[in-house]
């Protein structure tokens, strides 16, 4: 095997020669391995331990025997403990998620602090198709279906290509020492399940099973890489982005054969998964929305619009403006309100308003204004027109989206709208012939 694995390295990680590497060591059957095989190949490498403290005493004797065969080979150790539960209950997420989570972040920070090229872990033939047979029980598409990923994001997973058997078969014969999870042998959680009572069925119906699984993942990763470049050409004009929104256009998206391919593989990556309600959506009424855990996708006349999750509950509602203040920094709307004053000469003319920039009245403002987002109900004097009218049917005579409405925010004056900032100005607090004194509000 160790010849196996030296060839696999030069056919197909060569990118990690003369690097220097990390590798995730558990204590197990499959990391001790790992262990054992780049020690024999690689130059550079260091080991890291996380104690996830789930196992009560077998967790910390896991960590002590880590450390100590780490200790015998004179091989830089690092090792760490982590209030799993507790993390997964906070997060609301399961065990399972919470470890993952942890160990690649702490993995990741060693990269940073010990100047690692690669994360080195052990998963091998039979991680793969059990995630395979997980993914496929859940539902997926072509990603899901592809198994683990060889390496991405400086993680690389050499052992890959061999199975568990035949990595037990070489700790057998090369006395590699290993700890047993007394775990792995339930069947409460899926991913067990799948390894004692499943696989080892398909392997009875095929022997030669995990041969043609891999075949099967390397048909599905070429297809899969022919997917990739299609959606790639007719992403370009489907898709465009406008500031902190992705606009996909409905009209382009229905020129093409079958609009759901793409939405699917498209809208994969923002975690949405609710398909027929999103395929629905083409053809909803504008203002229909979808929420993913992080975003959300709005039906906007003719094009669907994806961004970040709005957040109902911001910390802070309201900003203040004195007469002092030259700027301030509006954070969730990611802008700034820059204030000057200056006095107005006689016979001295001024720029019209325009979107970002407001010449107002110093006279008619009373301190210290307000910056808000506005509400339902209010109200203002729009420049340019004869008598009041409501926030939201000017928005909706501007032709805004929703997500667009949920970014205007309001300059006030006590209880009278100064600015629909960006958009335009209140009639009462214009420039006139009378004006003594200016102030100018910049957005940027």
């Amino acid at each position: 095997m160790q010849q196996a694995f030296n060839t696999y390295i030069d056919s197909h990680f060569s990118f990690l020669k003369g690097k220097k590497l990390l590798l995730a060591i558990s204590g197990g059957l499959d990391s001790m391995v790992l262990w054992h095989l780049c020690r024999e190949y690689f130059s550079q490498i260091g080991v890291a331990h996380c104690n996830f403290q789930l196992r009560g005493e077998a967790s910390f004797t896991d960590e002590a025997f880590v450390i100590q065969t780490a200790k015998d080979l004179s091989t830089a150790y690092y090792t760490t403990k982590f209030e799993t539960e507790d993390y997964a209950k906070s997060h609301g997420i399961s065990i399972q998620m919470a470890a993952r989570k942890l160990r690649y972040q702490w993995f990741h920070q060693l990269q940073l602090d010990h100047d690692y090229d690669y994360v080195i872990t052990a998963h091998h033939l039979d991680d793969s198709l059990e995630t395979f047979l997980i993914n496929l029980s859940r539902g997926t598409g072509l990603n899901g279906l592809t198994g683990i990923p060889a390496h991405k994001n400086k993680v690389a997973r050499p052992l890959l290509k061999f199975s568990r058997e035949e990595i037990k078969s070489f700790a057998n014969k090369n006395n590699i020492l290993w700890r047993e999870d007394q775990t792995n042998a339930e069947t409460k959680y899926l991913r067990n399940k799948i390894r004692h009572d499943i696989v080892p069925q398909l392997k009875a119906l095929n022997p030669n099973f995990m041969e043609a699984f891999t075949q099967t993942v390397a048909h599905l990763q070429d297809a899969r890489s022919l997917v990739d470049t299609y959606l790639s050409q007719i992403t370009k004009d489907i898709v465009s982005i406008k500031g902190d929104q992705i606009i996909i256009s409905i009209d382009q998206l229905r020129q093409i054969n079958n609009s759901k391919p793409f939405l699917y593989n498209y809208l994969t990556k923002f975690n949405f998964s609710d398909w027929t309600e999103i395929y629905h959506l083409l053809d909803a009424q504008s203002g229909k929305q979808i929420f993913s855990k992080t975003h959300r996708l709005l039906k906007d006349r003719n094009v669907l619009i994806l961004s970040k999750k709005f957040e109902e509950n911001s910390p802070i509602k309201s900003w203040y403006i004195e007469p002092y203040t030259t700027t301030i920094h509006i954070d969730s709307a990611s802008f700034s309100i820059n204030q000057q004053t200056t006095t107005l000469l006689h016979g001295q003319s001024w720029h019209e308003n325009s979107g970002n920039i407001a010449y107002v009245d110093k006279n008619l403002l009373q301190y210290p204004l307000v910056v808000r987002k506005w509400e339902k109900g209010d109200y203002f004097y729009p420049l340019g027109l004869k008598g009041k009218k409501k926030i939201s049917k000017f928005l909706k005579d501007e032709k805004l989206s929703l997500y667009e409405k949920e970014k205007i925010y309001l300059l006030c004056s006590q209880n009278d709208v100064v600015w629909v900032i960006g958009k335009r100005l209140d009639d009462r607090f214009k420039v006139t012939d009378s004006t003594s004194e200016i102030v100018i509000f910049k957005v940027s």
